[in-house]
């Protein structure tokens, strides 16, 4: 079955989508040659190492608490908060608490 994106004018219900976090999953939201936006589930203790992607990203927390690691720092991102990092900016994070991200890439041509 192939994943369902978002059209454009789709009404995407972000606070139902952190209903489900015990379900642990990861949900592509929009995909284009321009953007992706997914939702992340990260379980509390899961780490992702280091990594970088190519174009900008927005981390928003939308439930729970993360470490996340970049530009030399390690700060916890809380409920309702959210993050900018430049195009190739490593990075890294780390569940504190369950959690749910809602992570955007703008795509570099």
């Amino acid at each position: 079955m192939a994943t369902h994106h978002a059209a454009p004018g789709e009404i995407v219900d972000l606070a139902s989508w952190a209903d489900d976090l015990p379900n642990e999953k990861t949900k592509a939201i929009i995909k284009t040659n321009d953007i992706e936006l997914a939702r992340l589930v990260i379980p509390k203790g899961k780490e992702y190492p280091n990594h970088k992607v190519s174009g900008p990203i927005v981390v928003h927390c939308l439930q729970g608490k993360i470490e996340f690691t970049a530009m030399g720092a390690t700060q916890e991102l809380h409920s309702g908060q959210l993050l900018y990092l430049v195009a190739g900016e490593p990075h890294s994070l780390k569940g504190v608490e369950d959690s749910v991200i809602l992570l955007t890439i703008l795509i570099s041509s």
